[in-house]
Order: C-alpha cells, then structure tokens, then sequence
C-alpha cells in the first residue's frame, strides 16, 4: 500500500504554547481515527524551526553546519503523520481532517515506492 506524507506547516512565529486543549483533543481524536483506520503509520511534532541544524554541502567535500532552517521561508513543518492510504484522494481525505484538527495548512505527499526484490 502506499505511503503519504501529511505534513502540517506552521507559520514562521507559531508559538505551541498557545494551542487550545479543544485543538490538543481534536489531534488526538484524529489519531485515534487514523489508527483504527489502520491508516497511521507513524506521527510525530517537531520543535520550532529555530531549534533546527543545516548541513550544507561545500565544494571539496565539506559540510558546513549552521543553525536555523535550512530554507528562509515564512513557514515550516511543525509536524507529521506517515499513512498508509490507497491513493491520493484517501490521504487527502485524511489531510483535510488535518486541517480541522490542527487549524494550519497541510500538505499531502506521496513517497516514492522502492523497487522490491
């Protein structure tokens, strides 16, 4: 089955400290749905851009670290969901809910599926 990426994306300035329990308890409704559904692969928050280290590669094989996002945008990934959906429609049903839940944009990706042996 394949697999989609459901990422929420939060404004550069999101502060979580400002999120409602109403919006704590609609997440967790929604992944209690989307593991009875089967469909929950994995999820996981992450920090606030900020907190985030770039690598970068440099010419002669060096890596340069720097703090931050590795793009300046006005938003970033604040979180995450891996699903097993059978198509696009399916994860964007469940990416639609996403956004009830976590009042922020989603966006739904698909992985590319690995050759098999």
């Amino acid at each position: 089955m394949p697999q989609y990426l459901v990422a929420i994306h939060h404004p550069d300035n999101y502060d979580p400290s400002l999120e409602s329990e109403q919006m704590a308890r609609d997440i967790d409704v929604l992944n209690e749905e989307m593991k009875a559904a089967g469909a929950r692969f994995f999820a996981g928050g992450l920090q606030s851009a900020p907190y985030a280290k770039s690598l970068r590669k440099r010419p002669g094989g060096e890596v340069a670290l720097t703090d931050g996002p590795y793009l300046e945008t006005k938003e970033h990934i604040g979180g995450f969901w891996i699903l097993n959906a059978a198509n696009m429609d399916e994860a964007v049903a469940w990416g639609r809910k996403a956004v009830a839940a976590c009042r922020a944009s989603v966006e739904v990706r698909e992985f590319h599926a690995m050759p098999t042996e």
